[in-house]
């Protein structure tokens, strides 16, 4: 498919996701015309972490990890989140970066930025800001923050290698990428790749594992790691795949397994400021 019909469905179908969200309805990562959920975004968040948070800015996450989380952020640091839709992890790096830290959010639905400002109001947070934006054409300087996350949204951009381009660009040295992602292991059935359906489910747009670390490289990146967080089982998503009009029954075979939720790891050379 052509990367501008690629983006456009993305964005229709995440915009949905927020006002679905904002009217009080559970988002979900592949949310399906007969809304159900595929195995990629549930139980990814301690009840500690979101506790504080709004319902909205919960239930509009349509991610596969918990990059937060993990990515070991320190006081003072400037996080940047590509993608940031109802804003869950923006929030919660806020948090973690504390008053004298910054997080931005960074997202191209209109109706996900204005969930997420409602949801920043919300939480009552100030070291938070939205921007509208796509993470081919990051809207920040060169150099200008510490830490890149991201939430299972990499994968659904046509052009990944510009995306990889733009986070080392407004990256600091030393400065960290650190995101969760669906990576592929092996071949995928071009049935799969076709279904555009599953670009929202974060799942035909994935990158075999291998390759996203050539390409991690390739942008300059160093000390490289994909940490797989939740292998995909193919009878876990039975209802999801049936839905996309696919027989699991016929493909089983060759995508059960097949499909990860990992944590990437990178850090652009150079020595952290202090």
């Amino acid at each position: 498919m052509p990367a501008e019909d690629i983006k456009q469905f993305v964005k229709k179908k995440y915009g949905e996701a927020a006002l679905r969200a904002a009217s009080g309805n559970a988002g979900c990562c592949a949310d399906t015309a007969a809304g159900s959920c595929d195995p990629v975004s549930s139980n990814l968040y301690g009840i500690s972490e979101t506790a504080d948070l709004p319902r909205e800015a919960v239930s509009a996450s349509l991610g596969c990890g918990n990059p937060t989380a993990l990515a070991q952020l320190q006081p003072g640091e400037i996080v940047l989140d590509l993608g940031s839709g109802g804003g869950i992890d923006v929030l919660l790096s806020a948090k973690r970066v504390g008053p004298t830290g910054k997080a931005y959010g960074l997202d191209m639905t209109d109706e996900m930025l204005d969930l997420a400002r409602e949801n920043q109001r919300r939480a009552g947070v100030g070291n938070v800001e939205f921007l509208k934006g796509e993470m081919e054409n990051v809207p920040l300087p060169d150099n200008s923050v510490d830490v890149i996350i991201s939430n299972c949204v990499i994968n659904l951009s046509a052009d990944k290698d510009r995306v990889l381009a733009e986070a080392f660009r407004v990256l600091r040295p030393g400065g960290r990428l650190a995101v969760s992602d669906v990576v592929a292991r092996g071949a995928v059935p071009p049935e799969v790749r076709r279904n555009m359906e599953l670009w929202i489910g974060c799942i035909a747009g994935a990158l075999d594992e291998n390759v996203y670390r050539d390409k991690l490289i390739r942008a300059g990146f160093e000390e490289v790691g994909i940490e797989p967080t939740r292998v995909f089982r193919a009878e876990d998503a039975r209802d999801f795949l049936t839905e996309a009009g696919l027989d699991l029954e016929t493909i089983n075979a060759s995508i059960d397994g097949k499909f990860a939720s990992a944590f990437i790891r990178a850090r652009k050379p150079g020595r952290s400021p202090a």
